[in-house]
């Protein structure tokens, strides 16, 4: 048996350890990757993509992102590599996660084997967020939420249920991280007031029910999936499973949330282009999902509260330098719409 390739992942993929190989490919902040070549029967070869990791965190960031990444490729199979397996690994204490290869460099070939969907990061994300979200079992409509933790970075996330997107992100989102600041960081009060202020007083007036309406239906908005990091670093143009080269996400962070969620972190680093928006709402009223959500006028303030929280996961995970532009957000949001809470 290969020494380099753990008996768990061998039993989790059913690979044979005699015609298969492991070496080191690409690179993670939280996870040593590789790539794993394994011989087929008819002489070909089947590739996969591993994550081995240990330490605080690790196991739900795998589980989440397996979850994640399978959630996706059900719903738009060419813009995200399938998930086969994650968990423990036999030979040490850490975790592991084997997906298909997804190849960011592809090589060129023959056109019959190399056919492509066609579809633009902008399209296959409209469908994404056009989707609606399953129900849960035990409830009896879609909730706003996740069926697993997942991680935003290294920062683990609640993805408990909830029947209100205002209450979602308010609890699960903004208190939830400011927790997780205070424990990495110590004690911030006039970060902690802010947040509390921001999510009694701002997060209902833009958010809450009744106010925010979908598009399409004029009634309120209902929670479909999400990237949830969907950053510049995280997408690309690639090949997953020897397929044509499409316009793919890797590294999610998911969520059954409001789709406007995922402009978020979008505009942080740039990398989208600026037709990318326009491109966007074309492709959802394609769908007959219609633009921006109601009201119109509030877009870009629901843009700035949902990048908030992307600023102070920022904080928790690097340190102040994050920390002046989520004070500086929520400032300018209470002197726009008060500092009342909406009942």
């Amino acid at each position: 048996m290969s020494p380099h390739i753990d008996p768990a992942i061998l039993a989790a993929l059913s690979l044979d350890a005699a015609t298969t190989t492991i070496v080191s490919h690409g690179s993670s902040g939280f996870a040593s990757t590789s790539k794993i070549v394994s011989k087929r029967e008819d002489g070909g070869e089947k590739l996969y993509f591993v994550k081995q990791g240990r330490g605080r965190g690790i196991e739900d960031m795998f589980k989440g992102e397996h979850t994640s990444l399978n959630a996706i490729h059900t719903i738009i199979p060419t813009l995200c590599p399938k998930s086969h397996a994650h968990g423990p690994l036999r030979n040490s204490s850490g975790f592991f996660l084997a997906t298909d290869f997804l190849d960011l460099n592809p090589k060129p070939s023959a056109p019959s084997s190399n056919t492509s969907s066609g579809l633009s990061l902008a399209q296959k994300l409209a469908k994404l967020h056009t989707t609606r979200a399953p129900i849960p079992e035990g409830y009896d409509k879609p909730q706003f939420g996740f069926p697993v933790l997942t991680c935003c970075g290294d920062t683990v996330q609640d993805n408990s249920f909830q029947d209100s997107w205002a209450t979602f992100y308010a609890n699960n989102r903004l208190r939830r991280i400011l927790k997780t600041i205070e424990s990495n960081h110590g004690p911030d009060p006039s970060l902690h007031s802010l947040v509390e202020r921001t999510a009694t007083a701002i997060v209902p007036r833009l958010l809450r029910d009744g106010h925010l309406k979908s598009s399409s239906t004029g009634g309120n908005i209902q929670p479909v999936l999400v990237h949830g990091d969907l950053w510049s670093g995280n997408h690309g143009k690639g090949s997953i499973d020897g397929g044509g080269v499409e316009e793919v996400v890797y590294d999610p962070s998911a969520s059954w949330s409001h789709g406007e969620f995922e402009f978020g972190i979008m505009g942080m680093f740039g990398g989208f282009g600026e037709g990318f928006e326009g491109e966007y709402y074309e492709a959802k009223e394609g769908l007959r999902e219609g633009g921006r959500d109601e009201p119109v006028g509030e877009w870009r303030d629901r843009r700035r509260l949902y990048e908030l929280y992307h600023h102070l996961n920022h904080y928790s995970i690097f340190g102040r330098g994050y920390r002046g532009g989520a004070m500086s957000t929520m400032e300018g949001l209470i002197t726009k719409y008060g500092d009342e809470a909406v009942l």
